[in-house]
């Protein structure tokens, strides 16, 4: 490791535009790893995050009928919970009214009477992991993995190096949660996305991609800055294996949504040959994108450009979102919004209200009720 990535990792220095991520957070890995810094100096880490089920059973449908009867029992089970605690906070009510006095202790402070942890409060504790801190992989230690990789199988985890902190514009090196509620799509909707080809927008570490890649035929996972695209192309290189007993291929290429045209400069990395965008034009029938709809422009830049792809397609497209809604307080409001999901909300309906004579375009929500195959939190914002 070069020298002063310790002192990079002892003395944070957050920014007004610092962005942090939290998934990391809950990652299912025992520590997590420093790698290097990137080109501008951002510690990049390596997380281990598992799937909850191997590869080789999604690939042979098993599990399948396994999961959806352990769904429905625990589903009966936290009913069955939930009145038991619904009884046990009645019971605390009915306390609480016979008096103020059987609430004060001997001083007079008051007593605050709490519910009983259920069994379901620990069921959802054992989902995840203890909250972890990050570990600095000194240089000459690259040996630290080997007792990581030993602990886990490579069939059900997926290792993805990423940043933790970043200024607004490199938020794409951060692992969001969007990301993984759209590869919990991918897996529970396998059979949806089996040998298609499929354009990512926004890509970033390459997560979604490399999860589409287990059971598509070809997936362009694109992005802006060398930098990130070369982080992403290290992360496909990583989970290599989990595409290769379906024979899935995945490409990192750039895509500007700012510019009008793929790059296509030979001498620029990541640009497209003649015959990759043919490819695309021609196969291409999924799009996704996850959790980069954070700023007006961009996300009228990435409408523009999804307009225009989808306008060259030979194919109909089918084209799937996830975001997470992220609520902040704004003084032009003085109140608590969600202005770049307001401007998300109205972008997509404006798409949807286009009528240029040569495209429609159909927007249907998708219930968030399907299993959860990666290990991450769930939260109601998604």
């Amino acid at each position: 490791m070069v020298d002063g990535a310790e002192e990079e990792m002892d003395n944070p220095t957050f920014r007004s535009d610092t962005v942090l991520s939290d998934v990391h957070l809950h990652c299912p890995s025992k520590r997590h790893l420093m790698v290097r810094l990137n080109a501008v100096g951002q510690p990049v880490f390596l997380s281990h995050f598992k799937l909850l089920w191997s590869t080789e059973d999604l690939a042979s449908g098993k599990h399948v009928r396994e999961i959806t009867t352990g769904k429905e029992e625990q589903c009966r089970s936290g009913n069955e919970l939930c009145d038991k605690d619904r009884s046990n906070m009645k019971e605390e009510g009915e306390l609480s009214s016979e008096g103020v006095e059987a609430l004060l202790d001997d001083d007079g402070d008051l007593e605050v009477v709490r519910r009983p942890r259920s069994a379901s409060d620990l069921q959802a504790e054992d989902l995840l992991r203890d909250i972890v801190c990050p570990v600095i992989l000194m240089k000459g230690k690259e040996d630290a993995f080997e007792d990581e990789e030993q602990e886990c199988t490579c069939s059900d985890v997926v290792k993805i190096e990423h940043t933790m902190a970043t200024p607004l514009e490199d938020v794409g090196k951060q692992v969001w949660r969007a990301a993984f509620l759209l590869a919990d799509y991918i897996l529970f909707k396998r059979d949806t996305f089996r040998c298609c080809s499929v354009l990512e927008l926004g890509g970033g570490t390459g997560i979604t991609s490399i999860i589409m890649g287990t059971v598509a035929k070809r997936v362009y996972c694109t992005d802006v800055g060398e930098d990130l695209l070369a982080m992403c192309e290290q992360n496909v290189a990583l989970n290599k294996h989990l595409m290769e007993p379906g024979g899935g291929e995945i490409k990192v290429k750039e895509l500007d949504w700012l510019k009008d045209e793929f790059c296509t400069d030979p001498e620029a990395p990541y640009s497209w040959s003649e015959e990759e965008i043919a490819d695309l034009l021609d196969h291409c029938s999924v799009i996704m994108a996850a959790d980069v709809f954070y700023d007006d422009d961009l996300t009228d830049a990435l409408f523009r450009t999804l307009y225009r792809i989808t306008h060259n397609l030979r194919n109909s497209c089918t084209v799937y979102l996830a975001l997470e809604k992220r609520l902040n307080f704004t003084l032009r409001h003085m109140d608590i919004t969600c202005e770049a999901y307001s401007h998300f909300r109205n972008t997509l309906n404006d798409l949807e209200n286009l009528q240029d004579g040569k495209m429609k375009y159909t927007v249907e929500p998708i219930k968030l009720d399907f299993f959860q195959f990666l290990v991450y939190e769930r939260i109601e914002q998604l």
